[in-house]
């Protein structure tokens, strides 16, 4: 551990050994970015970078084993015992013409003007135990004002990085800070620019926004014009009323408020975000002024797979969000073969997380029947334990007969077989003890037989 005033820098031993290198060869080197960032904030940082006044070549020189990741931008990645470390040269960056990547960048032997190609202040630190924290832009002090502000010029950061609009938003969210004003008014202007940025980019930043403590900072992408260039959906959400005794939000304000209602688990927050994604189309408003959603659950089902494929998810995520979205509004007696009926629908696997999607829903609307509401889910979560509990068969795999059971008994190969199966499946599903083979053969094919 490496002190620093009042922060400590817990370096990893590969790290360290890195930098103690480097600067036994004569070299400057320092951890940068957000790990320093990390280290203030008393975090444990996930990613230790490392830049330095070494060339590549002299990095490649003194460290046995490397991988050339982006030698041409001045990365080796350093292999140590406990693991894989960038280390780079420090550089001026170029030109960025595609608006994401520098045509071309080069080395400086001047830490601050490496630090000064970086995004925001509170990333934009170096430290090593020989000068501590170097902070040429306050970021120690955004870090006390709890904000998120461009280094240097706004307008020129975005430009450069169209990425850093939604970097910004992500780590407002992550961290509860507010951006800075100019920089808000840059990422306004500069907005358009997220069309340069591919959807795989575009996705990672939003879902680590929707996964943090506050995913409804959301809403200020939607103010800052952002969200109509990768999710407008949710732009016409914001500007639906639901005049309704169930509600008391527009729509778009009850999905962040749902997706705070839910724990941070990736596909239950993505659930919340597109749960009534479908509710503007399927608006009307009956003659005493109140509206209804009649069909929002199918249509933003629908919905939310056309999004997930556009934002490039991959297809287990995308079935499961679509299984909790086109069920969330299911409605189940309290009996046991009511929800039976319903974990076969949705899935057995997925009927807690549907009981938690279904709290943060409730959560999110007016008090009308709010306690109703809550011990009716309660009731759900109990039946499902007890069915859980006694083992009730819930598919064909469980089921007491199988396809060579009913091709011995003289029912064809084809659609009929798998009917029969089914039927027998709706029986055991009312009704667990009739998982029975000779039951089963009696009631659905020796009988039907004679």
């Amino acid at each position: 551990m490496r002190e620093c005033g009042n922060w400590k820098f817990h370096i990893p031993s590969g790290a360290g050994r890195i930098l103690d290198t480097l600067h036994e060869a004569g070299f400057e080197a320092y951890i940068v970015g957000g790990c320093v960032r990390d280290c203030i904030l008393g975090r444990t940082p996930t990613d230790w970078d490392i830049t330095t006044s070494a060339s590549p070549q002299k990095m490649k020189q003194l460290f046995r084993k490397t991988v050339d990741t982006g030698i041409q931008h001045g990365t080796v990645t350093v292999l140590m015992p406990d693991g894989q470390y960038e280390v780079t040269t420090y550089r001026v960056d170029g030109e960025y013409l595609d608006g994401r990547h520098p045509e071309e960048v080069t080395f400086t032997a001047s830490l601050t003007e490496d630090l000064k190609r970086r995004d925001f202040t509170i990333n934009a630190m170096a430290y090593s135990e020989e000068t501590g924290v170097i902070d040429e832009f306050d970021g120690i002090g955004d870090i006390r004002r709890k904000m998120i502000r461009a280094v240097g010029n706004a307008d020129r950061r975005f430009s450069e990085d169209a990425l850093r609009i939604m970097r910004a938003l992500r780590f407002s969210a992550q961290l509860d800070y507010s951006i800075e004003e100019k920089t808000r008014e840059a990422i306004t202007r500069f907005a358009p620019r997220l069309s340069l940025v591919s959807a795989e980019r575009i996705r990672t930043e939003l879902e680590k926004t929707i996964c943090s403590d506050h995913p409804e900072r959301l809403r200020d992408a939607y103010m800052l014009g952002l969200t109509k260039y990768f999710l407008p959906e949710f732009d016409v959400c914001m500007s639906c009323a639901q005049n309704n005794p169930h509600h008391r939000y527009t729509v778009g304000e009850h999905i962040l408020h749902a997706m705070q209602a839910v724990r941070a688990d990736k596909v239950l927050r993505l659930t919340m975000l597109l749960h009534d994604i479908g509710k503007p189309s399927c608006k009307t408003t009956d003659a005493e002024g109140i509206d209804h959603f009649h069909g929002h659950v199918n249509k933003s089902a629908e919905m939310a797979g056309r999004i997930l494929k556009r934002l490039r998810y991959d297809n287990a995520t995308i079935d499961t969000v679509v299984r909790l979205v086109s069920c969330h509004d299911m409605y189940m007696e309290n009996t046991e073969s009511a929800v039976r009926f319903g974990m076969v629908r949705v899935g057995p696997e997925l009927f807690l997380p549907l009981m938690e999607v279904k709290l943060a829903d409730g959560a999110a609307q007016s008090s009308y029947r709010i306690g109703m509401k809550r011990r009716q889910v309660d009731t759900w979560i109990r039946l499902y334990r007890e069915i859980i509990r006694r083992g009730d068969c819930l598919d064909l795999k469980h089921l007491a007969v199988t396809g060579k059971d009913l091709i011995a008994a003289g029912v064809p190969r084809g659609p009929e077989l798998g009917t029969v199966l089914k039927r027998m499946l709706q029986d055991v599903l009312q009704e667990p003890s009739h998982n029975e083979k000779t039951y089963l053969m009696n009631r659905y094919v020796l009988r039907e037989n004679l």
